[in-house]
Parts: structure tokens; sequence; C-alpha cells
């Protein structure tokens, strides 16, 4: 019987402060020092806006140092912690899964990518453009009626932004737009890896062979194929492991591991630490 995950998950409706208004995108500032110890996931979509601050922003168990002029994106389902420094003066548009998906194609680039590369240092110019656009979903928020058309097409301003700025900060894009078969290879990776761990099955569903597979993702990346399914499993397992209350035995059940001890082995193998060492406190 497959173990019920029980990650806790804020919700946009969490952050409402007017209960008598529509939480779909909600816009809230953060000035000084905030932390976040707990690793917690949202289910909404986030563009966090720095006009200045430091401190540091772990996104999936990597951690990003935080200064002015940033552009940072959250996807649902991403673990997050914040430690944030006194000088920090910060926006946030809290964007719900329905109307993240109207505007997501903004994005030029496959999801994921934005999700292995989740900063952006931007230009001054960037910066300013973006800014506004912030603050005039802010005032549009603040009316009765919003126009939901206006704020919409004020995300995708943002996103197809955002979008330029990361074309020459994304690592390996040149690899990704070249073979754009890789990109599919860890699209697919994503939807199936609880389930599919075999090479062959994603290089069957990408009509090649999987020893083309290995070769370019030896040639692009410097790394087996295999690795790429590795890794997607372990990012699972310390998701699970810092934010869920599950036994070890059912996250293991969770990620289509029956046998607990092959499961603790594997994550050992590639963490060098037991799953239960992984999430004793610091």
């Amino acid at each position: 019987m497959k173990a019920k995950s029980s990650i806790p998950v804020l919700r946009i409706n969490d952050f409402q402060i007017d209960l008598q208004s529509d939480s779909s995108i909600q816009y809230h500032e953060i000035f000084g020092s905030r932390l976040i110890e707990k690793a917690h996931q949202h289910d909404f979509f986030l563009f966090l806006l720095f006009e200045n601050g430091g401190g540091t922003h772990t996104i999936d168990f990597i951690t990003h140092d935080v200064s002015g002029h940033q552009l940072h994106l959250l996807f649902p389902g991403q673990v997050h912690t914040w430690n944030l420094t006194g000088d920090t003066r910060a926006f946030q548009l809290m964007i719900s899964k329905r109307i993240f998906e109207i505007f997501a194609n903004s994005l030029r680039y496959d999801l994921i990518l934005y999700q292995k590369n989740p900063v952006l240092a931007l230009s001054a110019s960037a910066f300013e453009q973006i800014m506004y656009e912030f603050k005039a979903i802010q005032t549009e928020l603040s009316l009765e009626p919003r126009l939901w058309d206006i704020i919409s097409s004020r995300c995708r301003i943002i996103a197809q932004m955002a979008s330029r700025e990361a074309e020459d900060k994304f690592t390996g894009l040149t690899a990704y737009q070249s073979k754009p078969i890789l990109v599919d290879y860890l699209s697919l990776i994503d939807m199936n890896f609880r389930q599919q761990r075999s090479v062959t099955f994603y290089a069957d569903k990408l009509n090649i062979t999987p020893n083309y597979l290995n070769i370019l993702c030896k040639k692009h990346f410097h790394t087996s194929a295999t690795s790429f399914i590795h890794n997607r499993l372990i990012l699972e397992a310390k998701r699970l492991l810092l934010t869920s209350k599950n036994s070890v035995k059912e996250i293991s059940y969770e990620l289509g591991f029956y046998d607990l001890a092959y499961f603790s082995k594997f994550f050992k193998t590639q963490t060098g630490a037991s799953p239960r060492e992984f999430r004793l406190p610091l």
C-alpha cells in the first residue's frame, strides 16, 4: 500500500489578509530580516523580487546568496527556507496554480530549467521595468472590481522579461537549445521517476536508443543518463525526509522502493548519509 505524503504545504489562502477578496494573486512586501528554518512547500507559484538586502534563500537544498536586483522563482512543490538580513527590501507575487497556468507559456524555456536555475540577477533597467509591473499589479489588486485580464497580462510581461534575463544565465542552456530532446528527457523524468528508473523506458519514449541518450548526457553534461534519474529520486527523498512526518519506510514506499534496506543504501551512496542521519537536526 502506497504511503500517503504528509508534506506540510502552505496554501495561498493561508496568506490572505482580506477574507472577502479573491486570493488567486496576492502582493506582499518584505521589509527587514526574515527567518524560515522549517523547510516547507507551497501550492502556488511565487515571484520574489529583491530591491536590496542579503542573506540566503535555499531552494530544493541549494543555497543561493541574496542581493539586490534579483528575481527568485519558486514553483509549487519546491522546498525552501530563507534567512534574510535586516536591510532586506523585497516584493512577492503569490500566484495560484490556476492563474499561473494561464501565463506559464510566457516563460519561454521549459519550466524545469527555471526550477534548476531559480535565481536571476537583473540588470538595473530590467529591475526597474519588473518593479513597475509589480506595483501596477498591487494597484490593480486594490481596486474594485479587479480586472483580472490586466493582472494576468502584467504577470505575462514579468515572465517574458524574466525569460529575457535568463537567456545568458541558465547553466547548460546552449546544450538544451541545441538538443531539445534533453529537456524532454528531464520533463519525462519529473513525471515518471517514482515508477520508472530505467534509461530504456525514457529512451523508448523519446524514440532514441538508451546508448544514444547516454552519449548525449555525457557529451553535454559530463554525467550519465542514469544519474539524472537518481538525482531526481534523491531530491524528492530529501524533500520528504525534511518535510514529512512519515517514517523512512513509508517514504521509501512512496518513492517506489519496497525494500527499506535497499532504499537506505541507495540514499547513503548518493548523499553520504543514511535517511535517518539526514533527518537529524543540525
